[in-house]
């Protein structure tokens, strides 16, 4: 046997016995439901993409939580007795959240308290880069390429002109743990002071702030008596997908949770939200499609409402000016889109008005101290 076959020889038998040591996936094959369908543009940082079980061909797999569901969106459950409109594996009203007019809606409503002005007291917290003979800057979390630099040969750190909050008065010799790569010191920090329109007259300096891990949001419906039980799913046959793509203007998911966790055999329920018309209605149509655990639930973005709105932030991520690094769409909870900026100002506000602000989230680094 020739050396490279002995090598491949080795590299098969390896590959082999990794594959026999891991564990079976868990029920139902989402891998088959989620391959070959739609792709989302999304441009989102590591931590908003770390959050996301699966995101593929507009069915999402959810793992099981402990907090209440992001936003209140699809946290309308009602735990008592279930009526007609109301049975088990259906959130208790009728109507999904409203998103009329411009600034209405969970997003719109949310937004108006992050508006910052010139003059207005704000506050930053991450990352500093104090260059020889400039004005330290802050500089917004973007998504950067991992490349392994060799010791000594990694480039000096940077940030984009667009995405940097000059410092003034900031003082690195008091942030614990600076470190210093070609002559340039970084540092994490947070910084409260007067906001001039890009950068900050700081005023009070101290450690940084952690940011909070986004934690995944529960199955928005009660279950049935006894609980869920496992029982097997069609979710991704073709009647069920002809009928989400005939009612993409009023639904969406579908959303796979694991309410027990993911073991082998543990039960699934499939969650499908209802952005427009009548939760019960809808149920009653999609039950003759559909078979396994259900969960029908209102929440603010249909499939349609979705790709809209995802297209339209997708384009102002490279608006010039506006500072936006980072968007995503509806995710887990059917809405609201979420869309990541250095501040939140009047001509951020009014760039993202025509997409509709009451189904935007926006997640500023730069936030006002009231």
């Amino acid at each position: 046997m020739k050396p490279v076959d002995e090598m491949d020889e080795m590299l098969r038998r390896a590959g082999a016995r990794w594959r026999a040591d891991q564990r079976g996936p868990a029920e139902p094959d989402v891998a088959f439901v989620v391959s070959g369908g739609r792709k989302r543009r999304r441009w989102v940082s590591a931590l908003a993409a770390a959050s996301v079980a699966v995101v593929a061909a507009g069915v999402l797999a959810v793992a099981p939580g402990d907090v209440p569901a992001a936003n209140g969106v699809a946290a309308s459950v009602d735990q008592g007795e279930a009526g007609p409109r109301n049975r088990p594996g259906m959130a208790g009203t009728d109507r999904a959240p409203s998103a009329d007019g411009p600034g209405a809606g969970v997003g719109g409503v949310a937004n108006e308290g992050l508006l910052v002005g010139v003059g207005d007291l704000v506050r930053v917290s991450g990352r500093v880069i104090g260059v020889p003979g400039k004005v330290p800057v802050y500089c917004a979390p973007l998504a950067v390429p991992v490349v392994g630099y060799a010791k000594g040969q990694e480039p000096a750190p940077s940030c984009p002109a667009g995405y940097a909050v000059a410092l003034y008065g900031a003082d690195l010799d008091r942030i614990a743990g600076v470190t210093t790569v070609k002559g340039v010191r970084i540092g994490d920090a947070t910084f409260t002071g007067i906001w001039r329109g890009r950068s900050i007259d700081v005023r009070e300096q101290s450690a940084m702030v952690a940011p909070k891990p986004e934690a995944l949001p529960e199955l928005p419906c009660a279950a049935p008596e006894g609980g869920w039980r496992p029982e097997p799913s069609n979710v991704s046959s073709p009647a069920v997908n002809a009928f989400l793509a005939a009612h993409a203007g009023q639904a969406y998911g579908p959303v796979i949770y694991y309410p027990y966790g993911t073991s082998r055999g543990a039960p699934v329920v499939t969650m499908v939200g209802v952005a427009h018309g009548d939760l019960g209605a809808f149920r009653d149509a999609f039950e003759k499609v559909y078979s396994g655990n259900l969960c029908v639930a209102p929440v603010l973005m249909s499939r349609a409402d979705d790709e809209r709105v995802s297209n339209a932030l997708a384009s102002t991520v490279n608006a010039k000016g506006l500072g936006i690094y980072a968007s995503s769409g509806a995710g887990m909870t059917g809405g609201p889109a979420s869309v990541s900026m250095i501040a939140y100002t009047e001509q951020v506000k009014s760039a993202l008005t025509p997409i509709g602000l009451g189904l935007i989230r926006v997640e500023p680094q730069v936030v006002p101290v009231r």
